[in-house]
């Protein structure tokens, strides 16, 4: 029902999308989409759900298999990691981080970039061995909703991603990140 919903998200977006539909997409009686979910809000927010632990399990494996020299080229993955769902899972365009259904979707008490932003943080923390502290948290939070706008733009322009904003938007990031971080910038 999640894969149904996925693909029909894309092709015909979140104001079209049915129950009804869900059910005749995945082949399933109407009753059986009932049981788990009462309404395409709900299924739609599960698939959010979905699509930020694969961001988040993808981004895990490639600092698992890659070798990063610093937080910058950490970055870069992580932008790169984001700009390959969109184009490639079903649904992902669509809702992104769930902001196009609940901006509070993933935590009650926080809006999904601030969940992220936390998740991201914790990645570097552990991979980089950056001192925890409010200064980092502020910084990774700008930086995520910074990245995440200017992404969203790429995409708006270019179903692929406008490659040119997707290098800005790396370039925006690592410049906001290196000023606010002074102590672990790149050195180029």
């Amino acid at each position: 029902m999640l894969d149904a919903c996925a693909e029909l998200l894309d092709e015909i977006g979140y104001e079209a999308l049915s129950t009804t539909r869900i059910a005749e997409r995945a082949g399933v009686a109407i009753g059986s989409v009932y049981q788990f979910f009462p309404d395409k809000r709900a299924i739609t927010q599960e698939l959010t759900r979905r699509n930020v632990e694969e961001f988040v399990r993808r981004v895990d494996r490639k600092f698992l298999e890659e070798d990063h020299r610093g937080w910058w080229e950490a970055v870069d993955a992580i932008i790169d990691e984001y700009v390959d769902m969109h184009r490639t899972v079903a649904g992902f365009k669509s809702l992104h981080f769930g902001d196009v259904v609940d901006l509070n979707l993933l935590d009650s008490d926080s809006d999904n970039n601030t969940v992220i932003a936390g998740r991201l943080r914790g990645l570097f923390l552990k991979e980089f061995g950056l001192a925890d502290s409010p200064e980092l948290d502020l910084a990774v939070l700008v930086a995520v909703e910074a990245g995440d706008a200017v992404l969203k733009l790429a995409f708006r322009r270019d179903p692929d991603g406008e490659p040119e904003i997707v290098e800005a938007a790396k370039h925006l990031i690592r410049g906001f990140l290196s000023r606010q971080l002074r102590s672990w910038s790149p050195h180029d």
